[in-house]
């Protein structure tokens, strides 16, 4: 017995530690090869017997690795073919990071992978025509790189690959025609000026030229010198024709839908309430475990309450922190499909001035999202809440969370297909990261909750002093309901102040913070204007290009009102004093015929003289 057993400590016992620590010593491997400056990847001790106890790393029931969460963590280095190992990986998330070199071709032993997540990186060289061997792959996204080199044709055998995003990076030579590649749209190879062919703005050398299907020609009619019989035949040739055609035309149409309108196909939503099912990059989780990580939705744990429900703070069985969101409407039957549709798409907005959706819950009593935690707040507690220990907001910071959250903003209404609209812009949902840098939060939630709704109008949802006023009125909102309440949070940032405010009455001020700062400025008390806790530490110019932003994205028609994108030029010093130069001609035009004196002393006082970043007069 005592020989057998040392026989088995010899032999056996390290055939089968080898064996266990295979995939924790790739993972270890891929740890050496990156440059971590946040310590993200703190826990992985290449010591322990499996990685299953560590961040961002999830196991099966069989402690081997299925996922690999490190999207957004500031890492650098490059990639190891060690990779290749994790032989039950499923998701490999490692966008929006600063990660260089080569994608190893080992990525494609990598047979049960689901979604490959390297977009907004540094990779350069070639797509691994290895990929082409990922059957079950259904995400790949590999866009804003450096990549070059031409697309592989082994990657049209991924039948079922439902996302696929090329863009900007260097791409050459022709896009695959063939297979699932054919159903995608030009989104997927834009910004790569030499690519050609189908998805492209140019044709291939030595291929036609882009045209619509030639139209179908019925066959002339037979000759008075046929015969009957060549007469029936015709005959015969055209019913056969024209019943393929029939039977084809559905197929025809479906393909043609599909091209047009992608955005209905790429959601992939299981059909059974499975706690372990991922939508795209979602987790499901259950509901048992989102209770035991904020303590039964113990009060103590509670972040702010909204006009969407309540939000706690929670620690999941892996130690990570999240904010989890409990919609207080309840679920309405049926409303299943729809709901995990709505959150497939909010997940698909990555941005890093956007909130990253984790993972959702959803039951026959409750709703539920997971974010991750956001250790600093919203702008609104560190502006109005925060403890006396806590240093306020200095002012580069203040400009820095207000070009962030524009860009978040802009991000949302002109690169998400369909674009979202917020409805609910204030300082409360721009949520600050562990480097205060601006993350726009809760956006989507506004369609989300009203996913039931058959009319075209829904309820009005959003914050008194937030709403811009033709949404107030008809119930219809559009991108520039957002930015209306953009203004709004910018004067929050300048001002310390909320929006509404009914303690501003005491001193015979405006409750609303748009018709106050615009009573100061009329009076030229710009000092009055800015935060006190700033302690006349900020720079006055600035100050006043950002009131003239505010003011701008505050008018009363939306059609003045500027874009997000155009808000973000402004703030980033492109073309703000043409368009305020602009705006002032029209309100004194608009001034004179209200008040009746185009003589007026206040009209040429506000006028006259005007430097390019000075206010006056009431705006």
């Amino acid at each position: 017995m005592a020989a057998w057993f040392l026989w088995f400590l010899l032999v056996l016992q390290p055939f089968s530690s080898v064996y266990a620590n295979t995939e924790g010593d790739a993972l270890h491997s891929l740890r050496t090869s990156l440059n971590d400056p946040n310590n993200v990847l703190q826990s992985w001790d290449p010591t322990l017997v499996n990685p299953c106890t560590w961040f961002h790393v999830t196991c099966n029931n069989d402690n081997s690795v299925i996922r690999v969460d490190l999207g957004n963590a500031a890492l650098s280095g490059t990639l190891v073919p060690q990779l290749g190992q994790l032989k039950n990986l499923q998701y490999l998330e490692l966008y929006s990071n600063n990660i260089s070199g080569t994608i190893p071709s080992d990525l494609g032993n990598l047979t049960n992978l689901v979604s490959l997540d390297l977009y907004l990186n540094n990779f350069t060289g070639g797509i691994p025509d290895t990929l082409g061997k990922l059957t079950k792959l259904r995400f790949l996204r590999l866009n804003n790189n450096t990549l070059s080199g031409q697309i592989p044709q082994s990657l049209t055998g991924i039948q079922e690959l439902q996302v696929l995003d090329l863009s900007n990076n260097n791409l050459s030579g022709p896009v695959p025609s063939t297979g699932s590649f054919s159903l995608f749209t030009p989104i997927s190879f834009q910004n790569n000026p030499l690519l050609c062919g189908p998805g492209t703005s140019k044709p291939c050398p030595g291929a036609p030229p882009f045209s619509p299907p030639p139209p179908f020609v019925p066959p002339s009619p037979p000759s008075s010198a046929g015969s009957s019989a060549s007469s029936t035949g015709a005959i015969a040739g055209g019913v056969a024709a024209g019943a393929a055609l029939l039977f084809a035309a559905p197929a025809i149409g479906f393909a043609w839908w599909r091209r047009r309108k992608p955005q209905e196909y790429f959601y992939d939503v299981p059909a059974e309430e499975d706690p372990e099912v991922h939508l795209g990059q979602l987790k499901r989780f259950s509901l048992r475990e989102l209770q035991v990580a904020t303590d039964s939705f113990s009060n103590k744990n509670i972040l702010g309450r909204g006009g969407f429900g309540k939000v706690y703070k929670g620690r999941l069985a892996d130690g990570s922190l999240v904010a989890v969101k409990r919609l207080k409407e309840e679920r309405t039957p049926g409303g299943e499909l729809q709901f995990q549709t709505e959150v497939e798409m909010i997940s698909m907005a990555v941005h890093r001035n956007l909130l990253r959706l984790r993972g959702f819950c959803m039951t026959s009593t409750e709703r539920l999202l997971v974010y991750p935690f956001m250790s600093n707040g919203s702008v609104a507690s560190c502006l109005r809440e925060r403890t006396p220990s806590q240093p306020p907001l200095d002012w580069p910071t203040r400009r820095r969370i207000a070009l962030g959250s524009a860009r978040g903003l802009s991000y949302l209404h002109d690169h998400c297909d369909p674009k979202i609209i917020h409805r609910d812009v204030k300082a409360a949902n721009i949520l600050l990261d562990e480097e205060f840098e601006a993350v726009v939060g809760d956006f989507g939630l506004a369609k989300l909750m009203d996913y039931k709704d058959t009319h075209v109008t829904t309820a009005v949802r959003g914050t008194i002093g937030h709403i811009a006023p033709e949404y107030l009125s008809t119930g219809k909102s559009s991108e520039k309901t957002d930015v209306f309440g953009y203004g709004i949070m910018l004067l929050e940032l300048i001002t310390g102040q909320r929006a509404f405010d009914l303690a501003r009455l005491a001193n015979d001020d405006d409750v609303m913070l748009l018709d106050w700062v615009k009573g100061l400025l009329k009076e030229k008390k710009l000092e009055q204007l800015v935060d006190p806790d700033l302690q006349n530490s900020y720079v006055e110019a600035e100050v006043e290009s950002l009131i003239q932003v505010a003011l701008l994205c505050t008018q009363g028609s939306p059609m003045d009102r500027p874009k997000m994108s155009e808000v973000v030029r402004m703030l980033e010093g492109d073309g703000l004093a043409e368009r305020w130069e602009e705006w002032q001609k029209v309100e004194v035009v608009q001034q004179e015929l209200e008040l009746g004196h185009p003589n007026s002393e206040w009209i040429l006082d506000s006028t006259e003289n005007l430097r390019a970043v000075e206010l006056s007069g009431p705006r």
